[in-house]
Parts: structure tokens; C-alpha cells; sequence
């Protein structure tokens, strides 16, 4: 199975507060490039981003108010390409399940995602950023097929 990333991708912008700057940082020196792109962002990273990009962005809610819920059924539902997510390594989050669910949903449907100015600077430098790609997809329908034990809800 293989998904297709169409060469405008579809791209989600989260960061943590303490690494907003970073991410505003990063998104302003690669301006260009995204302008080519769908932009999406969790709400005051997706506020931030737009003022000082002049670029629409769709905003989601707060990542602590269902934003990481809401990247996670836009990957699950094939709605979007890259995940771009600083997020902040040294301070627990509330919302510590939802950023690891939402890593493993990027992983699982075999998403690209930069955690890092470093790797979303390689990821950008790909030619696959302005071309049709096709990513593999795990065939996961025995899975979805299993045989659940008596009395299971």
C-alpha cells in the first residue's frame, strides 16, 4: 500500500511554548518554501506564525484544548503530509499522551516529522519537498480483521 503527498503538502506547524520561538524563528528564514504548502498550526502557534508570516494558516485549538487531537485525526484521515512539531524535551506537559499519541500516529501512517530546526532543515532541502512522493503504508487490515474475545466490548 502507498499513500500519495501530492507536491503541495499539507503541513502542521506545533510547538511547544518554550520553543515557539525557535519555531517562529525557523518558519521566517523558510518563509519561501512554505509558502508553497497548505499550512495548518495548533491555535497560538498557528496566531504567532501568521502574523509574522502574512501567510493563512488554518488554526486548530490549542494543543491542550484537542489541537494534537485534531493533527492526529487529520493524519489518521489522510488529511495531511508533514508534521513539523518543536516540542520541548526538558518540561512535562499536561498533555504528555496527546504528543505521544500523536508521534505514534506519525509514525504508524509513516508521516514525515521534524521535531527539530536541524531535521525540518533537512526535510526542506529534499527534493521530495516540491515533488509527488510516495510513502509506504503498513497494511494493517489483519489487524482491523481480528477475531476479539468473547465478552469483549
Amino acid at each position: 500500500m502507498e499513500r500519495i503527498l501530492g507536491a503541495r503538502k499539507r503541513i502542521a506547524l506545533v510547538a511547544h511554548d518554550h520553543k515557539k520561538d525557535e519555531l517562529l524563528h525557523w518558519v521566517i528564514t523558510n518563509k519561501e518554501k512554505l509558502a508553497a504548502h497548505t499550512l495548518f498550526a495548533t491555535g497560538t502557534t498557528g496566531t504567532i506564525l501568521e502574523q509574522a508570516l502574512q501567510l493563512p494558516i488554518q488554526k486548530l485549538l490549542s494543543g491542550p484544548l484537542g489541537g494534537d487531537q485534531q493533527i492526529g485525526a487529520m493524519i489518521a484521515e489522510d488529511k495531511l503530509d508533514i508534521l513539523i512539531f518543536f516540542w520541548d524535551p526538558m518540561e512535562a506537559q499536561p498533555h504528555d499522551p496527546d504528543v505521544k499519541a500523536l508521534l505514534r500516529l506519525s509514525a504508524t501512517y509513516n508521516l514525515p516529522v521534524a521535531c527539530n530546526a536541524a531535521t525540518a532543515d533537512f526535510m526542506f532541502a529534499a527534493p521530495f519537498m516540491i515533488q509527488e512522493y510516495k510513502a509506504l503504508q503498513t497494511d494493517y487490515s489483519t489487524y482491523l480483521k481480528r477475531k476479539l474475545p468473547e465478552g469483549s466490548i
